[in-house]
């Protein structure tokens, strides 16, 4: 599939009059309907000299809809989603590692001042959950030929939320066998 043909389309809607009206104002809204709020929302991000815009979605449902259709517009490494918890707070249950993954990746690029991510999508539940922004949020890595301290590794492993089991079988599990470390 030709993706450049999507990119382009935000610079039509640059000289669109209530655009570039609702750009030079302090707060503005802009109603338009469901269908276009991607490619509205795209040519903001290319007009505004603000990064990362954030782009707020009632639902966690209707912000990954947005999020897939602006990838399309502004390109896979520009707009990131952060999504809410599937718990709530007085729950005992922990959220899915997937979720957990999706937030720490978001606050890292922030952190980090990632120059390449333009918008970031979210519902508005997750706007308003607690974040942490610890130093061990940030990822591991690591490489061929890394000397490296097994129980440390480990131990931020778990910090991350990784479950420690004899086999690892599904996602976020981790299992040492001798000097071997298995990670999924």
């Amino acid at each position: 599939m030709n993706y450049e043909i999507y990119q382009t389309l935000p610079e039509l809607l640059k000289e669109e009059p209530s655009l570039v009206q609702s750009l030079g104002l302090p707060s503005a809204e802009i109603f338009v309907p469901e269908c276009a709020h991607a490619i509205v929302s795209a040519t903001i991000s290319r007009s505004s000299e603000r990064k990362p815009l954030v782009v707020v979605a009632p639902t966690n449902a209707e912000a990954e809809k947005l999020f897939n259709d602006l990838k399309m517009f502004l390109g896979f490494e520009k707009v990131d989603f952060f999504p809410s918890w599937e718990t709530l707070p007085f729950e005992r249950i922990s959220p899915g590692v997937e979720t957990m993954g999706k937030r720490l990746r978001v606050l890292h690029r922030l952190l980090a001042c990632d120059e390449s991510l333009e918008v970031i999508v979210t519902s508005a539940r997750a706007l308003v959950q607690k974040l942490s922004a610890k130093e061990e949020i940030f990822p591991i890595s690591l490489k061929t030929s890394d000397l490296i301290d097994q129980r440390e590794l480990l131990e931020k492993l778990i910090i991350f939320g990784y479950k420690r089991e004899y086999q690892v079988e599904h996602r976020g599990e981790v299992a040492v066998r001798g000097s071997i470390i298995d990670i999924w």
